[in-house]
């Protein structure tokens, strides 16, 4: 079931606002455009596969999300295949050049039997020669902890009006679950709106465990988006990863 933030639809209309478009955009836009297909898992908004259509992209874009919220935004960009469900819900065979999960999708993941089901699913979408490319948080640079309610941000809805947004995790943490809820606050709503989620942070040995065991084997694993080596205080681990 996908978060109340990705599943509400007012709350979903502020996504883009608030995530605006980074380098790490930038990143996976250049490898969406040099692939002939993709399976953007995760996909949200949609706003990579759109940007690259834009961007004159011919091949097949594919967009696979659980929260019909997010595909509203999405379909507003018709020439995109966008698929309502996860990757236990929907079966591809050696479809795709490439497979992405952006914006640190691949951490909702929290159990080891979805992550393992997820990455079979991965697998079997890839063709010949195929990547798949993610992004998580670097456990060691504990990023939680700016999760703060007084590290609020307020960003403007598509009629001007305020929306006061808060992080706030429960404590203490342990092990390599994150649970935290995202508070939206409207002068119009009339009471906040809460959003409730779990993340995982698992380090780069774990996730090579993990890839290994789906068949699938690392080629790079960056620290950033400027493609730097991986290092223990680096705040991503950005990996490509293929069919063994």
């Amino acid at each position: 079931m996908a978060d109340r933030s990705f599943s509400d639809v007012s709350l979903a209309a502020l996504y883009d606002t608030l995530n605006p478009w980074g380098p790490s955009d930038d990143f996976y836009l250049d490898l969406v455009m040099s692939a002939r297909s993709v399976l953007d898992v995760g996909c949200g908004t949609g706003r990579l596969l759109a940007h690259a259509r834009e961007a004159g992209h011919q091949g097949r874009l594919c967009g696979l999300d659980p929260a019909a919220a997010m595909l509203v935004q999405a379909r507003g960009q018709a020439d995109v295949e966008w698929v309502l469900g996860d990757l236990g819900s929907v079966r591809w065979e050696g479809e795709f050049d490439l497979v992405v999960m952006t914006g640190h999708a691949f951490q909702v993941l929290v159990g080891d039997e979805e992550v393992r089901s997820a990455l079979a699913a991965v697998r079997r979408a890839l063709g010949d020669g195929g990547r798949f490319v993610f992004e998580t948080r670097n456990p060691a640079v504990r990023a939680w902890e700016a999760w703060r309610p007084e590290r609020a941000r307020e960003v403007s809805d598509a009629h001007g009006d305020p929306v006061r947004v808060w992080h706030e995790v429960e404590t203490p943490v342990l092990g390599d679950r994150v649970t935290f809820s995202e508070t939206f606050e409207h002068p119009r709503w009339g009471w906040p709106r809460v959003s409730r989620s779990t993340l995982r942070f698992l380090g780069a040995d774990a996730l090579r465990t993990f890839l290994g065991e789906a068949g699938l084997v690392v080629h790079e694993q960056y620290g950033d988006w400027g493609r730097r080596p991986l290092a223990p205080t680096a705040p991503e681990i950005i990996t490509v990863a293929g069919r063994a």
